[in-house]
């Protein structure tokens, strides 16, 4: 810590009335008063010293302080850069994961697409399978009605021949008996 002029002449005032006012040194011996003078003025020099080191001190610690502040300025200056260069970073790899997203959508809109064709060309098939199977059941159900009149001319015609079979046998029935009674009536006269 540099002492200032102030400061040293404080002292030297102080040290001048600590002498003044201690009875047995003025009446000291001329020697002794001469060391005190030398040890005085060897405290003076060293604490000028002393200053001067502070001085220095400071001095060197100012300019350790400014070296200080260049580097922070340096490093907050890399840091912003770095910030700016992830900054850049970040909007790149966005618009890249929004050019993406993009393309993927495209192709799922493309893939519903596809499917959306795809059901209606199902769909169609289905529509055209009902028709073939609405086709073949008509068909069916045509045979069914052929059978049924085949079915209905066959029976006709069997209940037609049954009745002349009936007529027949009645007939010969008919005969037979008529046969036989007078075959009786001849036999018993």
């Amino acid at each position: 810590m540099a002492l200032a002029q102030e400061d040293i002449d404080l002292i030297q005032s102080i040290v001048q009335q600590a002498i003044n006012n201690t009875p047995e040194l003025k009446n000291a011996n001329v020697r002794y008063e001469i060391d005190l003078r030398e040890r005085t003025i060897r405290v003076e020099e060293e604490l000028k010293h002393q200053r001067e080191l502070m001085i220095e001190g400071f001095k060197q610690m100012d300019k350790h302080f400014e070296q200080i502040q260049l580097d922070m300025a340096k490093r907050f200056e890399q840091v912003d850069k770095r910030f700016e260069q992830i900054q850049l970073d970040m909007d790149k790899r966005f618009e890249q994961i929004q050019l993406d997203m993009n393309k993927r959508f495209e192709q799922v809109d493309k893939r519903f697409e596809q499917i959306q064709l795809d059901m209606n060309k199902r769909f169609e098939q289905v529509d055209k399978r009902f028709e073939q199977i609405q086709l073949d059941m008509n068909k069916r159900f045509e045979q069914v009605d052929k059978r049924f009149e085949q079915i209905q001319a066959d029976s006709n015609q069997r209940f037609t021949e049954m009745g002349r079979r009936l007529d027949r046998f009645m007939f010969w029935s008919l005969g037979v008996t008529i046969s036989s009674a007078i075959f009786i009536v001849n036999y018993l006269k």
